[in-house]
């Protein structure tokens, strides 16, 4: 079986997003990402303004939480999935891995951030600015607080598998020299998803660290929202 059979289904699941089809919910979805992203860089500032640590911050906001690029790579995806055999022989199965596991964060980013977005356009006009308050009430109302944990959870395996896989000099040196083939077979976006995720290690002494630090914060702020405190992102 292909290593890469996983992302066939993570890309029916990317596909089947109502926003695809919606420009209104869409906007939305952009409004709400846009304000997490924030809030995130908010709630986060000084351990993502630590130099060692700010690749791996944009990594975090411009990959792993859905946005708009991630449109114009699941399009390579799925032209990669035609030649699952020769991405399987240009990419180290350990960079495979770990990008799967990149990617189910970004999709399920996606999938939750979609359900918000649907819940803000049934309460409130699809102008209003979100604002902390819309979105307190919002979460509260979707009760996603299962599915975010479990996001969290995830991110803490992936710290895990960074530091595991990614940190060998040989599989570093080995995916460097994918990168020409990359090119010729147009996976570059692909490739360089991968190739971000060594890029932002490098100045870190452990991936899995730097990501514990942002879950237990994250953790704290789902925990504050479920119990209803009314200023649940200051923390």
């Amino acid at each position: 079986m292909s290593k890469l059979a996983a992302l066939d289904e993570l890309l029916e699941q990317y596909n089947a997003l109502a926003y695809h089809q919606d420009p209104i919910l869409n906007q939305r979805l952009h409004d709400a990402q846009n304000w997490l992203k924030e809030r995130i860089l908010n709630t986060h500032q000084e351990l993502f303004n630590q130099p060692e640590n700010q690749l791996m911050a944009k990594y975090f906001i411009n990959r792993l939480y859905g946005g708009p690029d991630f449109d114009d790579l699941a399009k390579q995806i799925e032209r990669l999935l035609k030649y699952a055999h020769k991405a399987e022989k240009i990419l180290p199965e350990n960079a495979i891995r770990t990008g799967l596991k990149s990617v189910g964060l970004a999709v399920l980013a996606m999938q939750l951030d979609e359900q918000v977005a649907k819940q803000l356009l049934k309460d409130y006009p699809a102008e209003q600015k979100i604002d902390d308050e819309m979105m307190r009430l919002t979460l509260i109302k979707l009760d996603q607080e299962k599915e975010r944990l479990q996001q969290l959870d995830l991110l803490d395996e992936l710290g895990l598998a960074l530091d595991k896989y990614m940190r060998s000099f040989i599989m570093h040196t080995a995916f460097k020299m994918c990168k020409g083939t990359a090119a010729k077979y147009h996976f570059e976006l692909m490739y360089d998803f991968i190739g971000e995720g060594f890029v932002a290690m490098k100045p870190l002494k452990s991936a899995a660290i730097f990501i514990k630090s942002f879950t237990a914060q994250e953790r704290k702020i789902v925990e504050n929202v479920h119990l209803g405190k009314q200023d649940p992102f200051k923390i």
